[in-house]
């Protein structure tokens, strides 16, 4: 529905755009004959876990296509990140950006590390390698970057300060699936990388995520720690957990990685028509992808800049959601701002101020194979219409005592 009036906007009391819900990280679906098929082998062989062989076949397809040597499937990639971290020996402090999902904080955290953090690069929204020095004490132990919306952080440099200063270097690559830098893939970083196959990412086992290295000695201590330090049926060699991976949320990959490149067309043909439909309309600005590196486009971002726009981005989020187009504020307020963290962080708005300011202006959009064009272009005529008539939507929400979800 064509907004033409304000009373038209669903906050006002008019019609929803969308009769559905149309939500970011709405999962994508691989082969479904593929996946049953899978699913039938797996009940006649009654192999459903323990290192099967679809979670073998699932880690070599994904060792093959980064380019890296291993990949150790695990049941998600807040685990993987946890036992990398011990892995890796990590104590006392690691040095990790704010503006990033809890779970990478919690993974440092759960295991009694203290995460410092960092703030961020305006431009990119990545960990800021100009900051970080400053940071390093003598309990630093590593660093833990984040590859925020698959753009990767500045690699070279976080290399270079963890050489100077002995740091262990690994990073959260949950956005970065089949994505590069500097023509080499997204999986050949650091001392490890750690990939999210949750249902909401580009490439999905249900829930699950994957270790990946090219180093022999870390990958085989993750093999071990992975199914509770096991060396043989009764011999246990080395604390672990149980992370592993089942047969069926190996299935559901295995049948995602077949149209992959699909899913990745269907997210850069979104992104082209988010960027010709918001193009012009002041104060949105939209993050660009470097397309000379492969890229998956799975993140429709937007900055809102509200002394232009007239509205601010929780009224204009309040305002979408009423319209059935759910789009999200991550990673609002920043993880240093979340209950566990916020105590040591009082000054956090002087040492974090780009992360707070970003925290304030994002916007993440649907998009997946789940929305079409069409819808593309409706959500953009709404932020079109109320940016447009920002002054006054805003007088009208405050007057209703709207003031953002």
């Amino acid at each position: 529905m064509i907004k033409t009036t304000l009373n038209d906007l669903a906050i006002l009391d008019g019609t929803p755009a969308f009769p559905e819900r149309l939500h970011v990280g709405r999962p994508n679906i691989g082969n479904r004959e593929t996946f049953l098929r899978y699913i039938n082998n797996i009940l006649d062989s009654r192999l459903l876990t323990n290192n099967g062989p679809l979670v073998q076949e699932l880690e070599k397809r994904i060792a093959d296509m980064v380019g890296a040597k291993h990949c150790i499937a695990m049941c998600n990639g807040t685990t993987a990140l946890e036992t990398v971290g011990r892995a890796l020996e990590l104590k006392d402090e690691v040095l990790v950006p704010s503006f990033t999902f809890i779970a990478t904080a919690h993974s440092l955290q759960w295991q009694g590390i203290t995460p410092v953090f960092c703030d961020i690069d305006p431009a990119t929204h990545n960990i800021d390698t100009k900051k970080i020095e400053a940071l390093i004490t003598p309990r630093t132990t590593g660093i833990l970057g984040v590859h925020v919306w698959g753009r990767p952080c500045d690699i070279e440099a976080l290399v270079e300060i963890a050489k100077k200063h002995r740091l262990k270097l690994f990073f959260d690559a949950a956005h970065a699936f089949s994505c590069s830098y500097k023509g080499r893939m997204i999986g050949n970083f650091g001392d490890a990388e750690v990939f999210s196959f949750h249902a909401t990412k580009i490439f999905n086992t249900f829930e699950g995520g994957a270790v990946v290295t090219n180093n022999d000695d870390l990958a085989k201590k993750i093999r071990l720690m992975k199914n509770f330090g096991f060396m043989g049926y009764d011999n246990v060699g080395y604390i672990g957990i149980n992370g592993k991976m089942s047969e069926v949320h190996a299935a559901m990959g295995l049948s995602g990685l077949e149209i992959l490149n699909d899913f990745i067309a269907v997210n850069k043909r979104n992104y082209e028509r988010y960027r010709q439909e918001l193009k012009g309309i002041p104060g949105i600005s939209m993050i660009s992808y470097n397309e000379r590196e492969k890229c998956n486009y799975h993140y429709i971002v937007l900055e809102i800049d509200d002394a232009v726009t007239h509205i601010s981005r929780d009224r204009l989020l309040e305002t979408l959601w009423a319209e059935n187009v759910l789009a999200r504020c991550y990673f609002y307020p920043g993880c240093h701002k979340q209950v566990p963290y916020a105590f040591g962080y009082s000054r956090a708005g002087i040492k974090l101020s780009e992360t707070e300011r970003l925290g304030q202006r994002i916007l993440i959009f649907p998009t997946g194979t789940a929305i079409s064009t069409d819808d593309i272009s409706g959500i953009c005529q709404i932020v079109k219409f109320a940016v447009e008539h920002g002054p006054e939507l805003s007088k009208r929400l405050i007057a209703l005592g709207r003031n953002g979800i």
